[in-house]
């Protein structure tokens, strides 16, 4: 063996063969820095104000044309995204540790139900008078109320959002009565069909189509009315998440018996990790490290934060809710009590459907405000690059809350658990 390679050395080459390597530079080559989306979504939001300024219409009109294609597809990929992402995901909830996992699922979902009621309590009450007389009449696509696309390609889904949701859930329900088999197998690499779609063709096209949506908004001038919303709504979610994660711990620590604001600051590393990752199943590992700190024993915080960072999505719950009544009532758009808890409660439930996939939450919230909230596809551009935005924010919510549950677990089951417990593993997006 080669003393600094550890390879094998012919002491004497055939002839014809290759020359040896010389020996390997053990230093590794630099990584390059990517620009992340929501960089990108920024510079795109940017550029679209900026050019609507200058650029000819028939420049604009290639934008337009694509964001006609791209809208069509999105909405051919929905019910797709809903049926191969929330499927399985219910049908693993049914193994791993008994009633330990139902608890922890039944938690998790009421944490995320009651932070969509209170932002949806919080909305109604405080936006209509924050958004004053804002109005952009009724929000058209802007390729139709501005400029014509090129060519319009129409791409019907193979069956609408309210039966992908139903048959998810016949499914999903179904298949945890069964013993595992090629059908889950079958909805498992669906969903990983499904998310390498979303990370290679909807993730890297979606600033090109935010800039075609504020493209069309500066040319039709409605775009200072959307941006004056979004930072009104931006406030207001902020203030909101500060209220939910004293809650949470007010909670955990009287679970733990401890100071709940010295629990809430040792999950800090968790939260500003995921400002930076925008990702709860790439934050997991610190996550797991500081519940363990704050007492939570081992085998409760190693199966509670994973299964945590796929089904609680507290924090997305409580943006995409404020920013759907923001963008209702600046479109006009009837504020019907009804339909928006029954918004909140589809919502809680389609969460699960974005396992750590980083704006992967309202991908599978379109379908919903789509069906139940009746936005159009310029509505749920805008919402796609409000959440983006402050799409980090939401997860280091989501993530520190994760926490909380997990102290709450831990008062729960004292004395019923011993060694680890396991949850299945769930793809995420990479390289976001």
């Amino acid at each position: 063996m080669h003393p600094l390679t550890d390879t094998a050395v012919d002491p004497a080459p055939r002839e014809g063969a290759q020359p040896a390597p010389g020996p390997v530079d053990p230093t590794p080559a630099p990584r390059r820095r990517r620009f992340g989306l929501l960089p990108r979504i920024l510079v795109a939001i940017v550029l679209g104000i900026l050019l609507g300024l200058v650029l000819p219409e028939t420049v604009a009109r290639v934008f337009t044309t694509f964001n006609g294609v791209f809208s069509g597809f999105l909405g051919f990929l929905i019910p797709l995204i809903i049926v191969g992402l929330v499927t399985p995901a219910i049908a693993e909830l049914g193994h791993g540790a008994g009633k330990m996992l139902a608890a922890t699922a039944g938690i998790a979902y009421l944490s995320t139900l009651l932070c969509g009621l209170f932002a949806l309590a919080l909305s109604l009450l405080l936006l209509p008078r924050m958004l004053g007389g804002a109005s952009v009449d009724s929000l058209e696509n802007p390729e139709d109320s501005a400029i014509a696309p090129y060519v319009e390609i129409d791409i019907p889904p193979v069956f609408d959002v309210m039966t992908a949701l139903v048959l998810s859930f016949c499914l999903g329900i179904g298949l945890t009565l069964v013993s595992r088999g090629a059908l889950q197998e079958s909805f498992v690499q669906l969903r990983t069909i499904i998310v390498r779609i979303i990370e290679a063709i909807i993730i890297p096209l979606l600033p090109l189509y935010i800039f075609g949506m504020f493209l069309g908004l500066t040319l039709n001038g409605q775009i200072w009315t959307v941006i004056g919303t979004f930072l009104t709504v931006i406030l207001l979610v902020f203030a909101m998440t500060v209220v939910v994660l004293l809650a949470q711990y007010a909670v955990a620590g009287w679970a733990m018996g401890r100071n709940p604001l010295k629990m809430l600051w040792r999950m800090m590393p968790a939260y500003l990790t995921a400002l930076g990752t925008s990702s709860s199943a790439a934050t997991i590992p610190v996550t797991t490290e500081c519940t363990k700190r704050n007492g939570v024993p081992e085998a409760i915080a190693d199966f509670v934060v994973p299964l945590c960072a796929t089904i609680h999505l507290a924090g997305s719950t409580l943006k995409i809710t404020t920013f759907a009544v923001a963008i209702m009532i600046v479109t006009g758009m009837p504020l019907d009590l009804g339909a928006l808890l029954g918004f909140v409660v589809m919502l809680g439930v389609v969460m699960i459907a974005a396992p750590g996939v980083p704006g992967g939450a309202i991908m599978a919230a379109a379908g919903v405000l789509t069906s139940v909230l009746g936005f159009g596809e310029a509505a749920v551009g805008l919402m796609i690059a409000a959440y983006i935005a402050i799409d980090s924010f939401g997860t280091a919510t989501n993530v520190t809350g994760d926490g909380a549950i997990a102290a709450l677990m831990a008062r729960l089951s004292k004395g019923r658990v011993s060694g680890q417990l396991q949850t299945g593993g769930h793809a995420s997006v990479q390289g976001v």
